[in-house]
């Protein structure tokens, strides 16, 4: 490649950051970063009433979440205002621009005529063309000269070539009447000053570019390459609403998924390579290509998400998961692990991670190395600790005061002990799971007794069988 690829995700800090903008980040981030290339971040905060600094801080914080870094400096389209102006200004030097003194009335009344007619209502303004010697002393706006006659085209590498009929296109306006410059023209010159080499974003925006192509076009600025990528859909193929999961990725990040699994997810969800499903960073990186964007819009699906996420929290390296536990923990305002449980949990990862999908799911599966005694058992557990299970659990606690604490000793004592009690040792294991972890759905009863120890583990069996838990 002849260029340097240059991407951009270009937020407006108007509200979190949700998936849809996650995903059209982690699509630049990886186009970028896959070939050698810059990311960047610019803030459209233009709409300074709407605009506010905790949407900021949300999409930084969701970006770097994500893992999704980028380079130099956060730029404020806002702050560059006056860039905005002085290209305006030069299209109106150069002929490319013209200003226009229509107020809105007469504008309105254009409309309502060319409606009542049956034209289209797209504002051809009288002054166009006019001398500016006849220029009164007036409010107005600029306006850009589009064309006339012929086509826009725009080739996608999504899309396809888009062609929009010049009959179809306004003169749009580029400053206001006070003088401030709109999104189309700010976006523009800032994909252009920032050297923009290729514009990643939903279709949403795909008739923009026909009308940001102009602003180019007259400025003799070589256009970016476009991929417009379909908007992402529900389950039941409708536009994503907070009921199919449209939510911020703060709120996914405190729902415990790992940012690996987001991340790919958020891959697959558009774009595909092959049959691939779960793939790593480096695969994502080495294989994301434009071509594998599919025109039809992804539809959200939590279970596969949640596969995803428990594909990956396996594949984790114990310290790599362990870390981002910490970071899940604070970003939920619950209370960090000491140092003793944190080393605990490590040693338990092995039992634990091909098992769960989500952070609260390892640590609902962690609880019998987090819980201290007395051992509360949840109301199903409770059900396997009656009368008659905690006097076995009773007799069972002696022979294992001097047994050899490996697992294979561990299963051998259990395993006789049932077979003197004419049962199998998964008569066992339920009593024995409620004692040691309160839970019904634990890992392996021999891992947690190896996990505890000796002494903890006959101190809840114990307790379990002079019904103290």
């Amino acid at each position: 490649m002849s260029q340097q690829v240059v991407t951009r995700f270009a937020p407006s800090p108007t509200g979190f950051l949700h998936i849809g903008g996650a995903r059209t980040a982690l699509f630049n981030w990886l186009y970028a970063r896959g070939r050698g290339g810059t990311f960047l971040l610019r803030i459209e905060d233009t709409d300074r009433e709407r605009s506010t600094p905790e949407a900021m801080q949300a999409i930084l914080d969701g970006l770097a979440w994500l893992g999704l870094d980028y380079d130099g400096e956060v730029i404020s389209q806002a702050a560059r205002a006056e860039r905005h102006r002085e290209v305006a200004h030069r299209m109106l030097g150069e002929g490319t621009a013209y200003k226009c003194f229509a107020t809105p009335e007469e504008i309105q009344a254009f409309r309502e005529e060319a409606r009542a007619a049956g034209r289209s209502t797209l504002y051809r303004s009288p002054w166009r063309d006019a001398d500016p010697s006849t220029h009164p002393d007036a409010p107005h706006v600029v306006r850009l000269k589009a064309p006339r006659e012929g086509n826009t085209v725009i080739a996608d590498h999504v899309q396809g070539k888009v062609t929009v009929r010049s009959d179809q296109l306004d003169d749009m306006v580029l400053l206001r009447s006070d003088g401030s410059p709109v999104y189309m023209l700010a976006v523009a010159v800032d994909d252009h000053d920032m050297g923009v080499t290729h514009v990643i974003r939903g279709d949403d925006h795909l008739n923009n570019a026909a009308r940001q192509s102009l602003i180019y076009r007259a400025m003799g600025w070589p256009l970016p390459e476009y991929a417009h990528i379909p908007l992402i859909h529900g389950p039941d193929g409708k536009k994503l609403s907070k009921r199919h999961g449209a939510l911020s990725v703060e709120e996914y990040r405190a729902m415990g998924y790992p940012a690996a699994g987001m991340r790919n997810y958020l891959a697959r969800l558009g774009w595909s390579h092959g049959d691939a499903e779960f793939f790593t960073d480096a695969q994502a990186l080495e294989w994301f290509d434009l071509d594998g964007i599919n025109k039809a819009p992804a539809r959200f699906d939590f279970k596969k998400l949640e596969n995803l996420s428990g594909r990956h929290m396996a594949a984790t390296d114990d310290a790599a998961l362990l870390q981002e536990l910490d970071g899940f923990l604070a970003a939920t305002d619950r209370p960090a692990l000491s140092q003793e449980k944190r080393q605990q949990l490590r040693a338990a990862l092995y039992c634990l991670k091909d098992r769960v999908k989500t952070f609260p799911d390892l640590l609902e599966k962690a609880n019998f190395i987090l819980d201290e005694r007395p051992i509360e058992p949840d109301g199903k557990a409770a059900k396997a600790l009656d009368s008659v299970s905690r006097s076995i659990l009773g007799e069972l606690t002696p022979q294992l005061q001097n047994a050899n604490w490996t697992r294979d000793n561990l299963e051998a004592v259990a395993n006789r002990f049932a077979k003197t009690k004419g049962v199998k040792f998964g008569k066992l294991a339920g009593p024995m799971r409620a004692a040691l972890a309160g839970r019904s759905a634990t890992p392996s009863v021999f891992d947690m007794m190896l996990l505890l120890g000796r002494e903890e583990t006959i101190a809840r069996l114990s307790d379990a069988a002079s019904g103290e838990g």
